[in-house]
């Protein structure tokens, strides 16, 4: 769930209604593809319960990462209109947050506030995922990674992550309700 606190620890609390507002819940079983390799995405996912695979190779049989509830899924097609390289899948019966790429899209035109607001959120989110891969690749265990960080010094991180967490709960209570 650490994602989804970078997202939600930038936005506000409009831009949190505004997504739940105009977002859907998404019931999905076992294997549902929610994004293809090569295939242009036309939405943006929050994982909100269950488990998916991020795939890749020839025959999409190499799976990659896993992604749990608060994870994104599709955040780099939406900032890089280059079709995925990978495909994700769901593992089990789950549960998503999808809004339309295009919708999205627009609402960044029109508010010029909340795409500042959500582009630099997806810059955190993907800055952390390129350190953490560049920290797997040197061996770091990934649970080793947060004790390199030096949050003593860092008392707005903490800040952040309440209201971040805050305003997932009250998405994940909400999209139940949709």
């Amino acid at each position: 769930m650490k994602k989804v606190l970078y997202i939600f620890g930038q936005l506000d609390d409009k831009d949190v209604e505004w997504l739940i507002n105009n977002g859907d819940n998404e019931k999905i079983g076992p294997g549902k593809i929610l994004i293809k390799k090569g295939n242009q995405v036309k939405y943006i996912y929050i994982a909100l319960d269950g488990k998916f695979s991020v795939l890749t190779g020839e025959n999409e049989d190499k799976k990659i990462a896993e992604l749990l509830c608060g994870d994104f899924i599709g955040e780099m097609s939406f900032v890089d209109s280059t079709p995925p390289n990978a495909t994700v899948r769901s593992e089990m019966n789950s549960s998503v947050y999808s809004i339309l790429k295009t919708k999205l899209e627009n609402k960044i035109k029109v508010d010029q506030g909340f795409g500042h607001r959500f582009y630099k959120a997806i810059s955190i989110f993907l800055a952390d995922r390129l350190r953490t891969m560049t920290a797997l690749l040197n061996g770091i265990k990934e649970e080793d990674m947060d004790e390199e960080i030096n949050l003593e010094n860092n008392m707005m991180f903490f800040e952040n992550v309440s209201m971040a967490g805050d305003r997932f709960h009250r998405m994940l209570t909400r999209m139940q309700n949709k």
